[in-house]
């Protein structure tokens, strides 16, 4: 059961944002910084004990990734409140994040005043996410779809009516550029064209 004053556990390997945790929730009056951990284990193990409304957890951890932490901290306490951050937006993570059970999905870095948002967020609404990954999602929504095409090819061909060259295509979908070509190169055969020019005016009349 939330109480006035949350509550807030958080699981980071990076030790050196203890003091920048520690620095935030002085300013904050309604939440309290209860416990601060490296890995999940230790912090699995204080959960009762700590009883905290609220767990922060980076992706990334060393043991055990934070989102695999889900399911074992619900079992702990049902009504516990988790936030993922990561400095990955990517839409297949977030998306995973939020299928296991996350309430929130915050991106790095993080300061003050977007910490104290996501909490009160989460406290008031159930549920936080990074403004980055909302306009993430909604271009996905705006962005054209062709049942001809698989969704990686659909991506690529999003990003090549953008005017993305291979070498952003492939940093955008973290894979080679030699991937991105093969791709396209469907993409020419579907749309029976032989260029960039002529498969990018065929896209944009369609």
């Amino acid at each position: 059961m939330l109480t006035n004053t949350m509550k807030i556990m958080v699981i980071e390997n990076d030790r050196l944002l203890e003091s920048a945790y520690e620095s935030y929730f002085e300013s904050f009056e309604k939440y309290d910084l209860v416990g601060f951990y490296d890995k999940v284990t230790p912090a699995l193990k204080d959960v009762k004990r700590l009883r905290p409304d609220i767990v922060i957890s980076e992706i990334d951890l060393s043991e055990m990734k934070g989102i695999d932490a889900i399911k074992p901290l619900r079992r702990k306490d049902w009504g516990l409140k988790i936030i993922m951050v990561s400095e990955n937006n990517r839409f297949d993570v977030v998306k995973k994040a939020f299928k296991k059970g996350a309430n929130g999905y915050l991106t790095k870095p993080l300061n003050a005043e977007k910490l104290h948002h996501a909490l009160t967020c989460v406290k008031e609404e159930g549920a936080t996410i990074s403004n980055d990954i909302v306009k993430q999602i909604v271009s996905n929504f705006q962005r054209k779809s062709f049942k001809f095409f698989s969704e990686r090819e659909n991506q690529i061909a999003d990003y090549l009516c953008k005017g993305a060259t291979y070498k952003m295509i492939a940093e955008k979908l973290f894979v080679t550029t030699s991937t991105v070509n093969f791709h396209i190169q469907n993409i020419y055969l579907k749309l029976d064209v032989n260029s960039k020019s002529e498969a990018l005016t065929k896209l944009q009349s369609m």
